[in-house]
């Protein structure tokens, strides 16, 4: 396993109705590199976005769905969420101030 850097942990943000509601909360969602733990995704956070941070890391693993094409079966490929809970006085991500 190689050494994942903190640019490398955030894919990207999980944009769905109940991740915008969780929003009001200082919550937010993102997909994570499959191999990253909740302190990197913790240090990515804070040092990608300026002024958060992190008061909770809760991560789940999705497993792929099965597909199939005719006769051929085959399963897309695994992600990894996480849902980042924000401390009261940390500033809110910027990424999602237009949605």
């Amino acid at each position: 396993m190689a050494a994942i850097e903190y640019y490398d942990v955030i894919l990207r943000p999980v944009v769905t109705e109940k991740s915008m509601e969780g929003m009001a909360d200082k919550k937010y969602t993102f997909y994570v590199h499959p191999e990253a733990n909740k302190l990197q995704i913790k240090d990515a956070v804070e040092k990608m976005f300026e002024g958060a941070k992190v008061a909770k890391v809760n991560t789940m693993n999705c497993d792929g769905k099965m597909k199939r094409r005719g006769q051929t079966f085959g399963f897309t490929s695994k992600k990894k969420k996480a849902i980042v809970q924000l401390t009261e006085d940390s500033k809110d991500i910027e990424l999602f101030a237009g949605l």
